[in-house]
């Protein structure tokens, strides 16, 4: 009966002393904590995304696959980028259209423009 009680002491003992020494510590701990992994945006700020830029974009892997705010940011930042590109492609296609509904031929310069 004294072996066994003291083979369950020892135990305590060794577990108690693994736990304190992979969690405890602080920063000369065996397991500092690491520093998340963050998504550094690389797409061009500077400039519209092109197309060489989403075939080159990577998401850094969380412990379920993919962090749900990094991708949400860069297909909100695409989202209106393509919206944006919309707006000015109809914008275009309007200016564009109004000159054809009244007759003017694109090619040829009106009255008072020159070449």
């Amino acid at each position: 009966m004294y072996m066994f009680l003291f083979l369950v002491v020892a135990l305590a003992v060794v577990v108690a002393a693994v736990t304190l020494a992979v969690v405890g510590g602080g920063e000369s701990a065996p397991l500092p904590e690491a520093a998340p992994e963050r998504y550094d945006d690389p797409l061009p700020p500077d400039r519209p995304v092109g197309r060489a830029d989403v075939d080159a974009l990577r998401f850094p892997l969380a412990v379920r696959g993919y962090r749900m705010a990094d991708v949400d940011e860069a297909l909100g930042r695409l989202g209106a980028e393509i919206a944006e590109r919309d707006s000015r492609i109809a914008d275009l296609e309007a200016a564009l259209a109004g000159p054809r509904a009244h007759g003017v031929p694109m090619d040829k310069p009106t009255e008072g423009e020159q070449r």
